[in-house]
């Protein structure tokens, strides 16, 4: 009897060790960034996202403008001011200058918002393609390669034109190579 548990004992031992050999974990990579800025739908996000850029930016000079001009004004006629003129103004310039920076601000903060807002469906139409082929070829993690530096990567393992298949998409053409003319002879 105890031989007969042992024996089962190291069966089941050697089949679990087996069945952890073959779960091994199989990683990908993608130049995500490459995919997104080379689908067909970018170049519209660009041109949207520098339209709304530069409304902020066009604001800004314009606000800028007036500083410059309200300043050289100030400065050419401050010696004429009294004292409470003269701190009513250079507030107004202070609060003006305050007002551009705040502008700034928000300016990078509303195009940044309105571009992850634009390019939300974009990303999860990639993640989503990434996954179906990562699930697909069996590879349990699909590593991002724009933002990760890798030491070693192999070609079979770069997901890239099997996501552009799936997303319908030509992956970029291999170099081609011609073949060595052979001379011809002449007779």
């Amino acid at each position: 009897m105890k031989k007969l548990l042992k024996g089962a004992l190291i069966a089941a031992c050697v089949l679990l060790t087996t069945g952890f050999a073959k779960a091994q974990t199989k990683i990908g990579y993608i130049n995500f960034q490459a995919l997104m800025t080379g689908s067909p739908e970018f170049p519209g996000i660009q041109t949207n996202i520098n339209a709304y850029q530069k409304q902020w930016a066009d604001l800004i000079t314009t606000m800028q403008n007036q500083l410059q001009k309200d300043a050289a004004d100030y400065d050419a006629k401050k010696a004429g001011m009294t004292d409470a003129i003269r701190a009513k103004t250079e507030g107004e310039l202070q609060d003006l200058n305050k007002r551009i920076q705040d502008n700034q601000e928000k300016g990078t903060n509303e195009v940044q918002a309105k571009y992850n807002e634009i390019t939300k469906p974009l990303i999860d139409k990639l993640k989503g393609a990434i996954s179906m082929v990562a699930k697909e070829n069996g590879y349990t993690y699909v590593l991002d390669s724009s933002s990760t530096a890798f030491l070693v990567q192999p070609d079979a393992d770069d997901l890239m034109a099997r996501v552009k298949a799936k997303l319908g998409a030509s992956a970029p053409a291999a170099p081609a190579t011609t073949p060595a003319k052979t001379p011809v002879k002449k007779n």
